[in-house]
């Protein structure tokens, strides 16, 4: 019984720290050491030549601690925005030890 404990404390852990890291689920895609991608979240208008452009933004250090408010609302108070055209994100992870996630949003 305490060999099965013994071997099965790492294993638990290890799946704890090895689990979603600091993983972001909006990427289409994911690489293991290292993931920048940006993409479309909506579009509401055909302009674009938007003169606005507000970010908001989200972190995640470990896959344990989480902070940020990426909102689409967050992002066009940031720059003023009352007519958004489109919305653009752009999600970074590094070794799945840090991650962020940026909602960018374009209009008038």
């Amino acid at each position: 019984m305490r060999k099965i404990i013994t071997l099965s404390i790492p294993m638990l852990l290890l799946a704890i720290f090895l689990s979603g890291c600091a993983a972001m689920s909006a990427s289409p895609v994911t690489g293991g050491l290292y993931t920048e991608v940006k993409g479309p979240i909506t579009a509401t208008g055909s302009d674009s030549s938007s003169s606005k452009v507000g970010y908001a933004k989200c972190t995640s250090l470990l896959g344990l601690i989480a902070t940020g408010d990426a909102s689409i609302d967050s992002a066009a108070k940031s720059a003023g925005i009352k007519t958004i055209h489109h919305v653009d994100y752009q999600s970074k992870s590094i070794l799945g030890l840090y991650a962020e996630f940026t909602v960018i949003v374009y209009g008038e």
